[in-house]
């Protein structure tokens, strides 16, 4: 879950630092980091980027965790309730939700992200301009509700989208280029 909000405009590799400067001072845990003040918090998140803004984000989410009886009290609250809860966070849209949602409690919830909008808008797919919850609803009601397909597919998307459909595609190396109608344009 500190993951899903430290990974906010941010490549993963960084969050890793962060997540680990956390561990190395034994602060992964919510009641340390609603502790501890928010400026030595903020320096352990810097390699995440926006670590001030991060700071308070992650405080935010940790107090509303605790306030919220934490994993057993919340691992109860059906899904639809429990995104809007996750949503009514500050500092918690419907992308890290969602990421919460699928990663930390295992719900049948599909993370639409800006990899999954290039590759979907690149193969035609989508126009990459809908609203982000018509995309996620396209996705699991196409693919049916699967916490592992959801994880898998996501997990498949974001490694294509970072290893070969990047902002400048290497299309030359793309699987899907008998079926993209953007390698024209490579």
């Amino acid at each position: 879950m500190v993951g899903a909000v430290l990974t906010q405009n941010t490549a993963w590799s960084n969050v890793e630092k962060a997540i680990a400067n956390l561990v190395a001072e034994d602060m992964l845990d919510p009641g340390k980091i609603i502790s501890v003040r928010k400026d030595y918090l903020a320096r352990r998140l810097k390699p995440s980027g926006y670590f001030n803004i991060k700071a308070n984000r992650l405080r935010h989410f940790c107090r509303w965790y605790l306030d919220s009886g934490a994993y057993p009290a919340l691992r109860r609250i059906p899904t639809a309730t429990l995104r809007n809860r996750l949503l009514s966070v500050h500092g918690i849209g419907p992308e890290t939700a969602d990421d919460i949602l699928l990663y930390a409690f295992r719900r049948p919830v599909f993370v639409i992200d800006a990899y999954t909008r290039r590759l979907f808008s690149r193969l035609g797919l989508i126009a990459g301009d809908e609203p982000y919850e018509t995309l996620r609803l396209l996705l699991e009601n196409t693919l049916g509700p699967d916490v592992e397909l959801f994880n898998e597919y996501h997990a498949l998307i974001v490694k294509h989208a970072k290893d070969v459909c990047r902002p400048r595609p290497l299309c030359e190396q793309c699987l899907l280029k008998p079926r993209c109608p953007s390698m024209q344009t490579c």
